[in-house]
C-alpha cells in the first residue's frame, strides 16, 4: 500500500514486476497523469474516467442509492436497469459528487513541531486543528479547490490533500439487479464472483469547465486524463495494481486488537445486523413499495454483515 506521491521510491521494483508506466505517469502535479482519471465517487467509492466527455465507471453497489432514488413501482430502474439513450435522458442526482485529487503533500514537518507543547489529548487536537487550518487555507487561497490535512501511520505522518469536487453527476446506465447484484450476499465478498457489478455516470461542469451546481447550462466535463480501455483481454503474468480510495486499513493491528475484533467486536456487529435484516427482509418481501423504500438501507447493512462474517 503506497501513497501515489511515494511511488518514485519503488518505481524500479514496480517496473521489474511488469509495470510499463513511470511513477510520473501515475502521479504528477505538472501534467496529466493516471490520478486525474481516478475519482472519489460520492462519499466512499472509486470511479474511473473512461471518456473525453466525463463518462465515469463505478460499481453497481456504489451507484445503488442513486439508481434506487430514480426507481418507482411503475418504473423500477433498480430491478430492470436503466440506459440513457441521449445526454438529455441522463438523470441528475442531488448531493452526489465526484472528487479528483489535485495534489498531495507531506506536511509532517509542519505539523509535528506544533504538537510538542501538547500536555493532553484535547490540547493536542486543538493545536492540530489550528495547524491544519493554516496549511489548508494557504493551499487553496484564490482557487475553487478544497483541502484537508489527514494523519497517516497512526499520526506519525501528515499529508495535505487538495481536491476538486464536481457537484453535477448524472446517471447514464446500470444493468438490472439480477446482473449487477447477481449472487446477492451469498457471493458478496467472495472470489471468484461472477456478476456485472458496474454502473455508469457522467460528470458535468459549468460553462467555464469548473464545478457548478446542477443546471441545464452545464456541459459534460472535459477530463485531464482518460483511462484507455483494452479489448485484448489479460494474459498470465500481466502486471496488475489497484489505484483508488480504500478509506482506511486495519492491516497493522496488534494481535490483541485482532483477538478483540474476532472474539467480541465482529460477533456483536453480526448479531445486531442479523436481527435488523430479519425485520427488514421480511418487510421488503411483503410488497414492492417497501422493497424499494428499504433497498438501499438493506444493501448497506447486508454488505457489512457479510464482510464481518468473512473476517
Amino acid at each position: 500500500m503506497w501513497l501515489p506521491t511515494l511511488l518514485k521510491s519503488i518505481e524500479g521494483d514496480l517496473q521489474t514486476a511488469g509495470l510499463r508506466l513511470s511513477a510520473e505517469d501515475i502521479y504528477s502535479v505538472n501534467r496529466s497523469s493516471l490520478k486525474d482519471a481516478i475519482v472519489l465517487f460520492g462519499g466512499g467509492c472509486t470511479a474511473e474516467v473512461i471518456s473525453g466527455q466525463g463518462l465515469i465507471l463505478t460499481n453497481h453497489h456504489c451507484g445503488f442509492s442513486a439508481i434506487t432514488d430514480h426507481s418507482t413501482i411503475e418504473n423500477d430502474r433498480l430491478k430492470n436497469g436503466f440506459w440513457a439513450g441521449t445526454k438529455g435522458e441522463e438523470l441528475r442526482n442531488p448531493g452526489l459528487t465526484a472528487t479528483f485529487i489535485v495534489r498531495m503533500e507531506d506536511v509532517t514537518d509542519r505539523i509535528l513541531p506544533m504538537l510538542t507543547s501538547a500536555t493532553d489529548e484535547p490540547t493536542r487536537r486543538e493545536l492540530l486543528a489550528k495547524a491544519a487550518k493554516s496549511i489548508t487555507d494557504d493551499a487553496i487561497a484564490g482557487t475553487h479547490h478544497k483541502a484537508v490535512v489527514r494523519p497517516f501511520n497512526y499520526g506519525n505522518s501528515y499529508y495535505l490533500i487538495v481536491t476538486e469536487t464536481f457537484r453535477d453527476v448524472r446517471l447514464v446506465g446500470a444493468p438490472p439487479s439480477a446482473i449487477g447484484k447477481f449472487g446477492g450476499d451469498t457471493d458478496n465478498w467472495m472470489w471468484p464472483r461472477h456478476n456485472a457489478d458496474f454502473s455508469l455516470f457522467r460528470i458535468y461542469a459549468g460553462p467555464d469547465g469548473k464545478p457548478a451546481d446542477p443546471s441545464d447550462a452545464n456541459t459534460p466535463f472535459a477530463p485531464r486524463h482518460v483511462l484507455p480501455i483494452s479489448l485484448d483481454g489479460v494474459q498470465a503474468g500481466d502486471f496488475a495494481m489497484i489505484f483508488g480510495f480504500p478509506g482506511q486499513t486495519q492491516r497493522y493491528l496488534s494481535s490483541y486488537a485482532v483477538e478483540f475484533v474476532q472474539g467480541m467486536q465482529d460477533p456483536m456487529r453480526i448479531g445486531m445486523r442479523t436481527a435488523s435484516l430479519g425485520v427488514i427482509d421480511a418487510a421488503m418481501a411483503s410488497s414492492d413499495r417497501l422493497r424499494l423504500m428499504y433497498a438501499d438501507k438493506q444493501a448497506g447493512i447486508s454488505n457489512a454483515w457479510k464482510k464481518w462474517i468473512g473476517q
